[in-house]
């Protein structure tokens, strides 16, 4: 059995026992598919340094032997000339993973990525947007800066009417739910609560969570359901009868479009051309924290797995902070004299 044979398989058990969400396993595939391309044009003119053992290797261990440390510290001297940091320490994880996995199947004797060390990951505060910023954002989709246009026939000015208010439903939505934009193009009319004012998400490893949505990301899903189907296909007349999100085909919008909308509502009502999706998830959070929520409530909200990564995601604003510190330390109250 060859590498590529074993990476076919652990894909398979990220997929089906693990969970992953389709981005994760297509991030691995790509982590590992860059390493076996190293392995197949390097790996003949690389001197072996495998410690000699008493039994022989048997079927698949033969090819997961190849993934020695010698050969894996190489792939990493090559990889450290043209990517980030963060690039590098991601697939050092996806090998360890995958040395993980042939390890406990016994493909292989030991993992040697687990000896490789990771870099230091600097992180960068995340991109996020004020209070006033984000409103201008969400509301930036007007059916009034349309309603001015010529349309040739009622239908034409029905769709256009749609994907104004679909862009302004994505919007209130990310930035009302703090979903992830995977959940939002993957959302199911099914899962919409809107008298409970409620949706179900599906969100990393399958699980689901219940995020709670304020009047207004209510008001502009139900205006956008209203006239969901006006982008059913022109031709064909097909529109997905599962997805609460559609494009102009009537096809589940995916995820390059939200990020097209984020990105060019972005710049039209707060000249940002650096917006993306997940900035308004953190935005929502950040807005959370700085209204007084507490921490465990905004990573129930979000999904998170570890209080860790709502903590590293959540940006404190220095005047929330400095609010808190005025009204709690007993050194920032001044002294009356006496």
């Amino acid at each position: 059995m060859s590498l590529r044979d074993l990476k076919s398989q652990f894909l398979v058990h990220l997929t089906d026992e693990r969970r992953a969400s389709p981005n994760t396993v297509s991030a691995y595939g790509r982590d590992l598919d860059a390493l076996l391309a190293f392995v197949d044009s390097r790996a003949d003119s690389l001197p072996s340094r495998r410690p000699r053992r008493d039994t022989p290797l048997r079927g698949a261990q033969v090819a997961a032997a190849t993934l020695d440390l010698f050969l894996l510290r190489a792939w990493l001297g090559e990889l450290a000339r043209t990517c980030k940091p963060s690039s590098v320490a991601r697939k050092i994880a996806s090998v360890r993973a995958f040395g993980r996995w042939m390890k406990r199947q016994g493909h292989a004797r030991i993992n040697a990525a687990e000896q490789l060390k990771s870099p230091k990951v600097r992180r960068e505060l995340p991109t996020f947007l004020s209070a006033e910023d984000a409103a201008s954002l969400v509301e930036s989709p007007d059916l009034d800066n349309v309603a001015n246009r010529p349309a040739t026939s009622n239908a034409e000015r029905a769709r256009r009417n749609a994907l104004v208010l679909r862009d302004r439903a994505v919007l209130e939505l990310l930035y009302g739910g703090g979903l992830r934009v995977a959940e939002a193009c993957t959302l199911d009319l099914g899962q919409l609560s809107l008298d409970e004012r409620t949706v179900r998400v599906i969100g990393k490893g399958r699980k689901e969570r219940i995020v709670p949505l304020g009047t207004k990301a209510i008001e502009a899903i139900s205006r956008w359901l209203e006239l969901r189907g006006a982008l059913a296909h022109a031709r064909t007349r097909f529109l997905d009868p599962h997805a609460v999100f559609v494009s102009t085909r009537g096809r589940r919008l995916n995820t390059r479009a939200v990020q097209l909308i984020v990105r060019r509502y972005g710049l039209v009502s707060v000249g940002r051309t650096d917006l993306h999706p997940h900035a308004l998830r953190h935005t929502c959070a950040t807005h959370l924290l700085d209204g007084g929520a507490d921490l465990r409530v905004i990573q129930e909200m979000l999904g998170h797995a570890s209080l860790s990564t709502t903590q590293r995601y959540t940006h404190v604003s220095v005047a929330h902070l400095l609010k808190v510190y005025d009204a709690a330390h007993p050194l920032a109250k001044s002294k009356t004299k006496g």
